[in-house]
């Protein structure tokens, strides 16, 4: 599942592409810059183009693209640009109103990263490999507990058949203490 190409840029007339990284060359910028003047209102949106998918999420004056191959699916390009957002958001908010194009080069940089992180660790990106990843953590660990418990049942066992064998010998002994005090005072009663 590689992400392909992804894009930071400020909406209005015209849309400027402030940060980009692609894999290998093409006219992304252009393309993308086609598609956003299309559609310039906020929200999620896709375009499929030969067999790439273009996800767009547009955002308080900002839209962030994420190219994909078609087998990519939706979910983790949808979490990758959420990503992109908050990070960039956070970052260069009030830097990218005034930047030229193509600016925020070192954001690029971070763009190439995320791509290359969300490449090798999809499960990251997708709520379901999430929730089943930690569903598979939880049933390792309850497993070892369970057999913990086991192992400890067994000891509990022993403990229990030494304890039963603990009180017939005290029993027994009182009962022979009980015999020779008697047999004692019987010999000193003689």
């Amino acid at each position: 599942m590689p992400l392909i190409y992804a894009a930071a840029a400020r909406l209005g007339t015209p849309v400027s592409v402030l940060a980009e990284y692609a894999i290998f060359a093409g006219n992304w910028t252009s393309v993308t810059k086609d598609y956003l003047s299309k559609s310039a209102n906020g929200g999620r949106f896709s375009y499929t183009v030969d067999s790439y998918v273009m996800s767009f999420l547009a955002e308080d004056g900002y839209c962030y693209v994420v190219v994909t191959d078609e087998a990519a699916g939706r979910t983790i390009p949808n979490a990758f640009l959420d990503r992109v957002k908050d990070e960039f958001f956070t970052k260069y908010a009030e830097k990218g109103k005034a930047v030229k194009e193509l600016g925020l080069s070192s954001f690029g940089k971070r763009l190439k990263e995320m791509m290359e992180h969300a490449t090798q660790f999809p499960e990251e990106y997708s709520k379901v490999s999430s929730v089943q990843k930690k569903v598979d953590e939880v049933k390792n660990i309850m497993s070892e507990n369970i057999e913990k418990v086991l192992s400890r049942g067994e000891k509990l066992d022993l403990l229990v058949d030494k304890t039963d064998n603990l009180m017939f010998e005290a029993d027994r002994f009182v009962k022979s203490g009980r015999a020779l005090r008697r047999k004692m005072w019987w010999n000193n009663f003689k």
